[in-house]
């Protein structure tokens, strides 16, 4: 599936900020196999006085830059066209029992690897509350793809989505307990709880295609970013990645931009400035399928 991507994000200063340094995540991945980046731009406004593009730990693009001078605004502007792969569902994975000796074989420590992805992270840590949660869910008989899945639908219909109820700030175990979050809060919750039954699990952000009522028009700027899970399932099986905001398992409809243990990894936008007063943001995603 083919698609231009047009994502804009805009920080206006209510007082000029004298300097600030900045780091963004905000590129498409480029994934053999999977999703081609074909091509892609990422336009800063005003020009930073210093500008590094680069790959982190975990492969992901990313952009460092920074103001030395006055400025009351900066906008993001992305530009991209990927073909993203259907990824065929083959569950080949081991059962949970086994999935623990699969683990203990794995002796590469690259970006890649599961063993970074078993211990609880800053924004998923283990929790006894969560841990019980997927434990009453299990049955002997799943394999590791079962579990996930299983886990993954349990939240989708134990928790409700609720864009007032937590902020960027929110950790999972507050999400959990209220039982209400934003895709952020589903996924680090899904990740503390397959850690907790012994499945390596990261965060996903990305783009989401969404797609118009019947008989609507598809509206400008309406699409999102958006984040979900990749579990470790087995040496044979590898990565597979799934969506509990929406209870599917990921498809051409997802687009990915960054890998990391949480959100702590992959957050869009970092820095920090020099600046007095408040500040607004506007944020506006186009996800454009190019095929029929």
């Amino acid at each position: 599936m083919n698609y231009d991507i047009v994502l804009r994000i805009t920080h206006d200063y209510s007082n000029p900020a004298a300097a600030g340094r900045h780091l963004v995540r905000l590129m498409p991945a480029d994934l053999p196999g999977r999703q081609r980046l074909v091509a892609g731009l990422l336009e800063i406004i005003p020009t930073p006085d210093e500008r590094s593009d680069g790959q982190d730990f975990f492969g992901n693009a990313m952009t460092s830059f920074g103001f030395r001078g006055a400025h009351d605004t900066v906008a993001l502007c992305v530009t991209a066209r990927v073909d993203r792969a259907h990824v065929r569902k083959n569950d080949t994975s081991v059962t949970l029992a086994d999935l623990p000796a699969d683990t203990a074989r794995i002796r590469d420590l690259g970006p890649d690897s599961p063993l970074h992805f078993l211990a609880g992270s800053h924004r998923a840590p283990l929790d006894a509350a969560m841990t019980a949660y997927a434990s009453a869910i299990l049955s002997p008989s799943m394999t590791a793809c079962d579990v996930v899945e299983a886990i993954g639908m349990a939240l989708h219909r134990d928790m409700t989505f609720d864009s007032e109820a937590t902020t960027v700030d929110t950790s999972a175990a507050e999400a959990f307990a209220a039982r209400r979050g934003v895709c952020q809060d589903f996924s680090h919750i899904m990740i503390a709880c397959l850690r907790g039954v012994g499945i390596p699990a990261g965060y996903v952000s990305g783009f989401l295609r969404t797609r118009p009522p019947k008989g609507k028009p598809r509206l400008e700027g309406a699409d999102a970013m958006h984040a979900w899970v990749r579990a470790w399932c087995g040496a044979q099986t590898g990565w597979i990645e799934y969506d509990p905001t929406n209870a599917v398992l990921v498809d051409t409809n997802h687009i990915v931009v960054a890998y990391g243990r949480d959100y702590f990894d992959v957050a869009p936008v970092k820095g920090m400035m020099r600046v007095s007063g408040g500040q607004t943001s506007e944020q506006a995603v186009d996800v454009i399928p190019l095929d029929p």
